[in-house]
């Protein structure tokens, strides 16, 4: 009896055991990631105590950045936010970002699941035709110019969706794509379905993580798109953030510093900071809720490309 109760207690597994070398290079390693994190946490806490330093201070760069909470001054981010230029190019911004993913994605995943289906008739020239503008690219004119014969100028659709296919990135989701069991397509088939239908019921659920993480890329993208909005976007009421964050940032013309001045009477430099800190905060919001399914989505959609 004693053997068989000892039978069924279950089996620990092996431990490793790290060697000298083992410890050092993770103990390297650690050394490496803290050194980055200082590097990336001083520009971001510089940013921030800028942003929230009064008018009235007098000291030099090193004790503003110590700044005593009660001697902080929300004037800045007040001032940002009372005024209808900045909602309305944050306003602007947010809806580039919700267009231009919808639009990448609905565009993006028809068309990688159609190059992952086996026997898809000119498969290789279709493939051959996407990769041809990302090694050649046509430049800026004829890109402008088909632009404006579609009318699209002075739209924020002409923001996103002259670039809403990347091929880098279509090429990474049809490689995940691929790597779905071929056999549930099959499955579906039988069941009735067809190729519209096995790609909503079957494979989209299945794909969450290279969904969301090629949206992330997209997103990243459009927030901090500033050239394509300087480009074809002329009004006013239709700049997003980052034109807004330029007439503000660089301050060097009369123009901008006037316009960097328009918003409160608070210091221009803390206006400029807390503008940068705004600017990212959707990004810096989301990309928790996202982190989990980006290495995934990534390094299984690289596997075959």
């Amino acid at each position: 009896m004693a053997k068989k109760q000892n039978s069924l207690k279950p089996q620990t597994s092996a431990v490793v055991k790290l060697s000298r070398a083992d410890h050092a290079f993770s103990i390297g390693v650690d050394i490496i990631m803290a050194f980055f994190l200082v590097v990336i946490a001083i520009p971001l806490w510089s940013t921030i105590m800028l942003s929230l330093r009064p008018s009235t201070f007098i000291g030099s760069y090193l004790q503003g950045m110590v700044l005593p909470p009660w001697k902080w001054s929300f004037a800045a981010y007040r001032s940002l936010l009372g005024n209808n230029g900045f909602l309305l190019a944050f306003w602007n911004s947010v809806r580039i970002l919700v267009g231009g993913v919808a639009c990448a994605l609905v565009l993006n995943i028809p068309l990688a699941y159609g190059l992952s289906v086996r026997g898809l008739p000119g498969k290789k020239w279709l493939t051959i035709l996407i990769v041809i503008p990302y090694v050649f690219n046509v430049g800026m004119v004829p890109t402008y110019i088909m632009v404006a014969k579609f009318g699209l100028t002075n739209h924020l659709a002409s923001v996103y969706l002259p670039v809403a296919i990347n091929t880098y990135n279509l090429l990474i989701m049809r490689s995940f794509f691929e790597g779905i069991p071929n056999e549930l397509r099959e499955s579906a088939s039988i069941d009735g379905c067809n190729e519209v239908q096995t790609l909503i019921r079957i494979i989209l659920p299945l794909s969450k993580a290279i969904i969301l993480t090629i949206g992330l890329f997209y997103g990243v993208n459009f927030w901090n798109n500033y050239f394509n909005p300087m480009l074809y976007l002329s009004k006013d009421y239709l700049r997003p953030l980052p034109i807004l964050l330029r007439n503000i940032l660089i301050g060097a013309s009369m123009n901008e510093f006037v316009e960097a001045r328009a918003f409160s009477d608070a210091p221009v430099e803390a206006i400029k900071a807390a503008s940068v800190f705004m600017s990212a905060i959707p990004m810096v919001i989301a990309y928790p809720f996202i982190q989990k399914y980006f290495t995934k989505g990534t390094l299984l959609g690289s596997v075959k490309g």
